[in-house]
């Protein structure tokens, strides 16, 4: 964690960063940190070497009775309902349950060499519901069609294309557009912003809490940083939000 933004990276790069059981505990641990630090705006999900992220240990997932798979769920659903703005920054290959965990990202910035490929069903294997649910919700019923059940192998064009990376840069270029769209990010008004992400959520789930929505609004408009909004406004200069 370092001024506002907390990174978690995966360092297996020998293992093509596979997650393990007892990972699963240990990022878990990393959200309950990130989400306590009420400073934290952003929060980056990173990966080492060639490839983001492999999924979980399958060898693992055929000792356990999918008991771990349950338990990947209950993390990546975490991931999702982070309290920071999050984004996945997809260096290379991603696989497996590793796709829903960028799907569970806010944001999702991945160079031109990425590739995707989600194989559970020709391992025998039936994704779990959550995963099922940001497919369809994020990449729209067609393409969460052709990505499981099809279990096609997907280049980074076709990926942008049908909205599971939101942008799209070259290898050289992914630090500087993660920690450009990071910025813009931290600029906002924290309240406003994360009341935001976590209503669009739900939206996008037709799980809407009208009221809760009505709350949010209400306490966002009521805030020191709306009324430091209008007066940069007014003044035009740049905003500065507190979080207050």
């Amino acid at each position: 964690i370092e001024d506002g933004t907390a990174t978690i990276t995966l360092r297996r790069p020998e293992l093509a960063n596979r997650i393990s059981r007892n990972d699963l505990h240990l990022i878990r641990g990393h959200l309950a940190q990130v989400n306590a630090a009420q400073t934290v705006r952003v929060l980056r999900i990173m990966s080492s070497g060639k490839y983001f992220c492999s999924g979980y240990d399958i060898g693992a997932l055929s000792q356990s009775a999918g008991a771990d798979a349950d338990e990947f769920e209950v993390l990546v659903d975490e991931i999702e309902a982070a309290r920071p703005i999050t984004i996945a920054g997809i260096n290379g290959g991603v696989y497996g349950g590793a796709t829903d965990l960028c799907l569970a990202c806010d944001f999702r910035i991945g160079v031109d060499t990425v590739e995707l490929q989600m194989p559970a069903l020709k391992l025998g294997i039936h994704f779990y519901r959550g995963g099922l649910e940001r497919y369809v919700t994020r990449l729209g019923l067609d393409a969460a069609k052709r990505l499981l059940l099809a279990a096609e192998n997907v280049d980074a064009d076709t990926l942008l294309r049908i909205g599971f990376l939101t942008d799209l840069v070259a290898a050289d270029r992914l630090t500087d557009g993660i920690d450009g769209l990071t910025r813009v990010l931290a600029a906002m008004a924290p309240q406003a912003l994360m009341s935001t992400k976590k209503h669009l959520n739900r939206i996008a789930r037709g799980a809407l809490d009208p009221a809760s929505l009505a709350a949010d609004i209400a306490q966002a408009r009521g805030c020191a940083d709306a009324r430091e909004g209008l007066l940069a406004w007014q003044e035009r200069r740049a905003p500065v939000f507190t979080g207050a």
